[in-house]
């Protein structure tokens, strides 16, 4: 597993110096992810340099770079743990208490009657409360982003990262539920009691085959929007590549063969999505047979990893096993999505070196650009379910968004965010008085 270093180097400011720097790098066959100049004196320059290496390799670049000649190591930092120290999100109030007429109105004795208003009238609790811009963020820690049954507190910062996207990009406030592993009914349960404090539920890295039953059970059994992201959110980005991809190679994506390697959580809501969506051919590879029969249930053909990159245009790739397509295997004009994390099954520069149309690994299409449009959309419309209706308006969004050459637009782009919300929102309403749970 790479992790991302920084070292600060301190080099001679003079011209080369610096490309003696990147070039012994280069000689370790480490692409340099970012540099920056901290500080400047009158003859040296201070550069922060970042590039992702495998565990283990630290000294290994350091040694190269002091062999280099030309810079000396002075430091290191490592910006993921900085980044995370103290956690990334907290509770603040909409409310300054600065006089205290605004403390007898919000609290007591004032609040007691927009209680017995919702007593009365519980509709109007989203009005009068932030539980309809509120979405619990739930796990069991089962299925942590590519690193496997880690625990639910092991996951926690995954579920923060959530939790700050909820609140950039869709305005809503994201709460962490973490749940320790139970029998499913348990768990269930569980999420089903804590439901009346939100508007939306979002379960989150869950381990398949249970994930599709919590799933399924909770939306049956709540008037409130269930989504898992890991299914879903995954599914609407790489839909919106698609037909990306579609307008920039002028194919048909209905009419094109389709594969789909690994049938996890993320492999099979792609595929359904992609078989609601209209594509007529989807293969599917995996080594559990009980994947191979929940795609043949959802109208996928049950194949081989040989099969699916003989026969596929579209292969996507959703396996978690590195490497795992060799260059020998890519078609020409094939296109590519590799999106294990943190080690996609082909690097994207590989795959395009050998003849691919498109590539892509899991770091540029990434569900971040799906899951704070589409639960905003949803609770703006009042819906109390996600439909294939509203998550093929979220790719379609997504893909509208994409400028010139690009698969998918930046997830930075707080346009996107917001075209995601209203097209959803635009389903939804379109879909009102039938509003019919996607098939799982």
């Amino acid at each position: 597993m790479k992790i991302p270093q920084i070292l600060l180097i301190e080099v001679q400011h003079r011209p080369g110096q610096l490309a003696k720097v990147l070039k012994a790098v280069g000689e370790l066959n480490i692409t340099v992810e970012g540099l920056d100049a901290v500080s400047r004196t009158q003859d040296k320059t201070t550069w922060e340099l970042a590039f992702d290496i495998e565990q283990g390799q630290e000294q290994v670049v350091e040694d190269q770079i002091r062999s280099s000649g030309a810079a000396r190591v002075i430091g290191q930092s490592d910006r993921v743990f900085d980044r995370h120290r103290g956690g990334k999100i907290h509770m603040e109030s909409n409310v300054h208490f600065d006089d205290l007429k605004i403390l007898r109105d919000v609290y007591t004795p004032g609040v007691a009657r927009v209680c017995m208003a919702i007593h009365d009238d519980p509709k109007i609790a989203k009005d009068f409360t932030g539980i309809n811009k509120t979405v619990a963020i739930v796990t069991d820690g089962t299925a942590i982003l590519g690193l496997g049954d880690i625990g639910p507190v092991a996951g926690m910062p995954v579920m923060e990262g959530k939790a700050a996207l909820f609140n950039q990009f869709g305005k809503l406030s994201g709460v962490p539920i973490l749940i320790e592993p139970k029998p499913i009914d348990e768990f269930i349960q569980t999420v089903a009691n804590i439901a009346p404090s939100f508007g939306a539920i979002q379960l989150e890295d869950i381990g398949a085959p249970h994930c599709f039953e919590i799933e399924s059970r909770l939306s049956e059994m709540l008037d409130i929007p269930v989504l898992h992201d890991d299914q879903h959110g995954t599914a609407v980005v790489v839909l919106g590549a698609l037909l990306s991809a579609q307008r920039l190679a002028n194919f048909n994506l209905q009419d094109s063969v389709v594969g789909q390697i690994g049938l996890g959580a993320a492999g099979l809501g792609i595929s359904r999505l992609l078989l609601r969506y209209g594509v007529k051919s989807l293969l599917g590879a995996d080594l559990s047979q009980d994947a191979l029969d929940r795609l043949e249930r959802a109208g996928g053909t049950p194949s081989s990893l040989g099969e699916v990159m003989e026969k596929a245009d579209v292969v996507v790739a959703t396996t978690g096993a590195k490497n795992l397509i060799k260059p020998e295997m890519i078609k020409e004009n094939q296109i590519i999505f590799a999106l294990s994390n943190p080690e996609p099954e082909i690097e994207p520069a590989i795959a395009l070196e050998n003849g691919a149309r498109f590539a892509a690994d899991g770091k540029n299409i990434n569900n971040v650009l799906a899951f704070p449009g589409l639960f905003k959309g949803a609770l703006d419309a009042g819906a109390t379910k996600f439909t294939d209706e509203m998550l093929i308006a979220a790719s379609n969004a997504i893909a509208d968004s994409a400028e010139g050459e690009m698969l998918i637009p930046s997830p930075l782009c707080t346009v996107t965010h917001a075209r995601v919300a209203q097209r959803v929102a635009d389903a939804a309403h379109r879909e009102e008085g039938r509003l019919i749970s996607y098939d799982r």
